[in-house]
């Protein structure tokens, strides 16, 4: 079997290291920019939610959001209902940040995609969807407490 692994991480590696450079002067630093996205395009999310969507624990992304927060970028709200639970919505500041990123994204997007026809990108894009689906149920075993078996 092939070690498909090993060119996803180079792709991720890179990807983040140029968003990284590239976000230095919009304050973003170390992938916040990811946590950024996902709470634009689901304002009202919680940190759980949030955490599970972007497979990290749910103390490296609270220290995420803290600092999102103190940026003023993201605000956190109580739940109407249940005060305890606190959703999470970005501020103007951090809606006019968001179409930059959208735009990076694209980019980088159609920079990987360059030479793929439709048909391959759709391929491609089933084939990683049903990879993340299969690391999805690991992660969610892992992360219970149980370990995989070799």
């Amino acid at each position: 079997m092939k070690d498909i692994l090993r060119p996803i991480g180079v792709v991720s590696r890179a990807l983040d290291s140029i968003a990284n450079i590239e976000f230095k002067e919009m304050d973003l630093s170390r992938g916040q920019y990811l946590y950024l996205v996902r709470i634009c395009e689901s304002p009202g999310i919680i940190l759980e939610r949030l955490a599970n969507m972007l497979k990290v624990d749910k103390t490296t992304a609270a220290r995420s959001i803290q600092k999102l927060e103190l940026k003023g970028l993201i605000e956190r709200r109580s739940d109407h209902i249940n005060r305890k639970i606190k959703m999470i919505y970005p501020t103007e500041k951090g809606e006019a940040v968001y179409p930059v990123l959208q735009r990076e994204e694209r980019y980088s997007n159609s920079v990987a995609m360059r030479g793929f026809s439709k048909a391959e990108q759709d391929q491609l894009f089933e084939l990683m969807e049903r990879v993340a689906n299969n690391v999805d149920d690991d992660w969610k075993l892992v992360k219970g407490g149980s370990k995989r078996n070799y």
